[in-house]
């Protein structure tokens, strides 16, 4: 029983990565922008340099490259990378067990390679890159009729029509449908791959959520909600903060009708401390309270202070917070 409470627990937050379909339609955004780059990349960039030992370096980086950038990037753009830096930073990362620590990062970076997976699998199917790639290994004696006795230099040199002689051009067809096949063929198969672990990935999140479908289909609202009233919120105070220093500073400040009227609602700012910041900063997996859920670590922040015990919240221990 002990065993499975610990593999439930550590895998509950699998679901953080599936519970909204915001995210989901984010990774769909990221997918068909990554088709239309690629696509444009192929038509303006590409261009496949024809001389054995460039063109499969070049072919790999054609792939690689941009795919190892596009992984980065979808690496610093989520906010749970954050959150992990923060939670190792500010707590040291003392309640955080590697497989919990696992099962985290293994949805950062599973919603990171949506972007660099759509770009392999376009190059794939589209072939240009491997072609230029793999063109310089084919075996001369596997196309019928081919001087036996040209090398992986002349091979590498056809896929640019104009650097082989006339006579070997007629054999690029029937090379160029071989390689096209082959790269094709892993395209499919990776999509394939692709399809049946984001499968496996729904059925763990289902079998692993503490939730029901409809309190998880809140937490995802209520998440999202917070989220947007909190930045236009911080942003209001920040705002009003910043006014009132620069009033004390110059002794007025310059202020439009409109942010006039803000300040007059929400009369003054006052500075919040770092130790709020960090209690609502981190990792976070739902948690309840005396039967009461805890959405978020703003939540708990809230219900602790309500009761006048936010230093409890401090020395709970948890393996996620």
């Amino acid at each position: 029983m002990a065993a499975a409470a610990l593999v439930t627990e550590n895998f509950k937050f699998v679901s953080l990565f599936f519970k909204s379909k915001d995210v989901m339609i984010f990774n769909g955004l990221i997918a068909l922008g990554t088709v239309a780059s690629q696509t444009a990349y192929n038509v303006f960039a590409f261009h496949c340099p024809c001389s054995s030992g460039r063109n499969y370096r070049y072919g790999l980086a054609a792939i690689g490259v941009p795919a190892l950038a596009l992984f980065l990037v979808g690496v610093m753009l989520n906010k749970s990378t954050w959150d992990v830096v923060s939670e190792c930073r500010l707590r040291k990362c003392r309640k955080l067990s590697g497989a919990a620590g696992f099962a985290l990062l293994g949805t950062i970076f599973g919603q990171a390679l949506v972007a660099p997976l759509t770009w392999v699998v376009i190059s794939l199917l589209q072939g240009e890159a491997y072609t230029c790639a793999l063109s310089e290994f084919v075996n001369a004696t596997t196309v019928e009729g081919f001087p036996l006795n040209k090398g992986s230099e002349v091979m590498a040199r056809l896929p640019c029509k104009g650097s082989t002689p006339e006579e070997l051009q007629g054999f690029w067809a029937e090379i160029e449908r071989r390689l096209k096949y082959e790269s094709q063929l892993m395209g499919w198969l990776l999509v394939a791959g692709m399809s049946l672990a984001v499968f496996l990935m729904l059925c763990m999140k289902r079998c692993s959520s503490p939730l029901g479908y409809q309190q998880e289909d809140y937490w995802a609202q209520y998440r999202s909600e917070e989220k947007h009233l909190f930045q236009r919120t911080a942003a209001v105070h920040a705002r009003l903060l910043a006014a009132e220093n620069i009033k004390r500073f110059f002794g007025f400040v310059s202020l439009s009708k409109e942010e006039q009227e803000e300040i007059a609602q929400h009369e003054s700012a006052s500075p919040i401390c770092s130790t709020n910041w960090n209690r609502v900063t981190g990792v976070y997996l739902y948690r309840e309270k005396n039967g009461l859920p805890l959405y978020s670590r703003l939540n708990k922040w809230a219900t602790y202070s309500l009761e006048n015990n936010v230093e409890a919240m401090d020395k709970e221990m948890e393996v996620f917070r």
